[in-house]
């Protein structure tokens, strides 16, 4: 299953009547790895009022999990998850750290603080699709490697190994979506002077 997630991590900044809000986003995998790096964040912005958070992993985005940290229900942890969710952003997490300017900001103003940030986070962070591939080693003559190499950067697929052997081993990850078709092409781009072995199976990374 293909998803969308950031690429690295990502900070973002917003201030209102003298309050900082200050967000950081990352990818994550677990659940484990999220409440570590949550837990590691508030020991090190133990001095601001509060630190917020928000979460969605799987595939399927199925697990999405948030905390306002103290601030009035719904105004922090609830705003920044529509972010993380209106994006269709899956297995990341962002953490908003708050210092209080001594100005109430209001329902509102806390809604479009905390929003804001971690959109700002998120721009930072840069979303990227991850699409389900199968990894791929291919076997040519050197003669056909430009025919290979062109073709391969018309479908936007990009060498993860190139190896010069007795022949070329070109190693790559084929969208499962699109595999037979780019195989079939690729086959028909060198005459048939093409070997292919499937040796193993994860993700790609493609522009959103």
């Amino acid at each position: 299953m293909d998803y969308i997630t950031v690429s690295k991590e990502g900070f973002g900044e917003y201030e209102e009547k003298k309050s900082r809000f200050l967000a950081f986003v990352f990818p994550a995998e677990s659940e484990e790895e999220v409440l570590a790096r949550i837990e590691a964040h508030k020991k090190k912005y133990w001095d601001a009022r509060h630190n917020c958070y928000a979460y969605i992993l799987g595939e399927d985005g199925a697990l999405m999990r948030f905390s306002d940290d103290g601030e009035p229900g719904g105004t922090a942890g609830r705003p920044m998850l529509d972010v993380l969710a209106g994006r269709k952003l899956t297995n990341v997490c962002v953490i908003v750290t708050r210092y209080f300017g001594g100005v109430l900001l209001g329902t509102g103003g806390l809604v479009r603080a905390y929003s804001q940030a971690s959109a700002n986070a998120v721009a930072d962070a840069v979303p990227v699709k991850k699409v389900s591939v199968d990894f791929m080693e291919l076997a040519l003559e050197y003669t056909e490697l430009g025919k290979v190499q062109y073709l391969l950067a018309r479908e936007e697929l990009t060498p993860t190994d190139i190896r010069y052997e007795s022949d070329v081993k070109v190693c790559v990850g084929l969208p499962k979506d699109r595999e037979d078709a780019v195989l079939k092409a690729l086959t028909n781009a060198v005459n048939g002077k093409i070997r292919y072995e499937k040796i193993g199976e994860g993700y790609a990374d493609a522009p959103v």
